[in-house]
């Protein structure tokens, strides 16, 4: 009995599950149907949509490949210009050392063509002072003197003044430079009496040299003499109180003297 009870309580369970699943199919909405479609339909859509957001993750993962492979070339690149850069530079200041060192180079030319300027002008003025020479004549008037007092000559008609060392307006020659000195001299009278001519080295006499004539006619006397001058030292000769010269177009008291060599 137990058993059998059993079994109707089972069959009184199933008939109520059928009845329900009747129910439950009964009571379903007609338009929810569609919506299961739709949602079927929707499923590969999403999925697509997923490719295609893979598709699009991968061409950007390409795409920022490409573009850190760009920035590495870019970052080589300007590693590479501030390599040539600092070359640049180093090869700027190195020229500009260079350029200093040719700058003093030049200056230091510059100075020493000066310098050798300088001293070949400084040459030139001592090798023309070393050349010197000079001939002279007494006058064209004629009889010169007798006076009361010493009277220094000036040998007015120069022919040759090589070194300017004689002045015809004073009649002194004047030593440009130290040395040994030659001087010669000649004097011709014409009036009866004394001739003669005297030579100073600045206020000494170095030489007297005198004739008497008893009558009026030419005669001459020549003298030389070879000193030791310092440079500014003076030459010059005087006519003696109470004498007397001649002298003409033909030149026959004459005035020369010249540099042997320097001391």
């Amino acid at each position: 009995m137990r058993a059998v009870g059993l079994l109707l309580l089972l069959l009184a369970l199933c008939g109520s599950g059928a009845q329900g699943e009747l129910q439950e199919t009964a009571l379903r909405d007609p338009a929810e149907e569609p919506t299961e479609q739709t949602t079927k339909q929707t499923v590969p859509d999403i999925w697509a949509e997923v490719r295609a957001l893979r598709d699009m993750v991968v061409e950007l993962k390409v795409e920022l490949r490409n573009m850190q492979v760009a920035v590495t070339d870019s970052e080589s690149q300007v590693d590479e210009l501030n390599l040539e850069l600092l070359v640049s530079k180093s090869r700027i200041e190195q020229l500009e050392r260079e350029n200093a060192v040719l700058q003093t180079r030049l200056s230091n030319s510059e100075s020493e063509l000066l310098v050798s300027k300088s001293r070949i002008e400084q040459l030139e003025r001592e090798n023309a002072e070393r050349k010197v020479a000079f001939y002279t004549a007494l006058t064209n008037s004629g009889h010169v003197g007798p006076f009361n007092t010493v009277t220094t000559l000036k040998y007015s008609k120069v022919f040759t003044n090589i070194g300017d060392a004689y002045n015809p307006s004073t009649g002194f020659f004047t030593a440009p430079v130290r040395g040994v000195y030659y001087f010669q001299f000649t004097m011709c009278g014409h009036n009866a009496g004394y001739m003669g001519v005297q030579m100073y080295k600045n206020n000494q006499r170095i030489m007297w040299n005198e004739e008497y004539k008893q009558e009026s006619i030419y005669e001459y006397l020549t003298n030389s003499v070879v000193l030791e001058l310092m440079a500014g030292d003076e030459i010059h000769l005087t006519l003696a109180s109470g004498h007397s010269l001649y002298d003409d177009t033909n030149n026959h008291n004459t005035f020369s003297g010249s540099l042997l060599f320097t001391l």
